[in-house]
């Protein structure tokens, strides 16, 4: 059954995923796309579901403190307190489930009053027609919400010019669960 689960999960990221065409880097590529290929592109929506997960601490670790303020200690939200991050995205719950990438970048606490995080993350995306492809996302996280939402700002890759929505609840104390919709070229 679970070898089921695993097949069945698989196939809905593939048709999940659009059929899209790798993309040509460098100065000259980039510039011959915007001049020749995006006239004759269609805008796409794209659907994606992954997991994220978070360790603070231990052997696994994934999330380091930068930097503090000079405040940090005595303030009620930790205000100024700034993590670097580098965590593994799965398809499933289960850390141990196949990766797709992982998400790289920084939190900080940003507000004097309630518990928050401005938070600047890159998903990186690493398995089938994704790989090499970047997703930028930037926002505010209101910890306290049970689901929370931050802009999708840019891309790379197959999503070039995104722009759209990053869903987020956590699943747990380390497990993230992320739905995002995107538009892209």
């Amino acid at each position: 059954m679970k070898q089921e689960h695993v097949m069945l999960m698989l196939c809905t990221i593939l048709i999940a995923f659009p059929l899209v065409q790798s993309v040509s880097e460098g100065p000259k590529a980039v510039e011959t796309w915007f001049k020749e290929e995006l006239t004759l592109k269609k805008q796409k929506v794209t659907n994606l579901h992954f997991y994220f997960h978070d360790a603070l601490s231990g052997p696994g670790q994934t999330a380091y403190p930068i930097f503090q303020s000079n405040i940090t200690s005595t303030s009620i939200t930790g205000f100024g307190l700034t993590f670097m991050f580098d965590q593994p995205m799965t398809v499933e719950r289960d850390p141990q489930s196949l990766r797709i990438g992982k998400g790289q970048g920084f939190s900080g606490s940003a507000s004097l009053e309630q518990p928050g995080f401005l938070m600047n993350m890159n998903f990186v995306f690493t398995q089938g027609k994704l790989n090499g492809s970047t997703l930028q996302v930037f926002g505010t996280n209101p910890i306290r919400n049970q689901f929370r939402e931050m802009s999708v700002v840019g891309g790379t890759g197959v999503f070039r010019l995104a722009r759209g929505i990053a869903t987020f609840r956590n699943e747990s104390s380390s497990t993230i669960e992320y739905n995002i919709v995107v538009l892209h070229y």
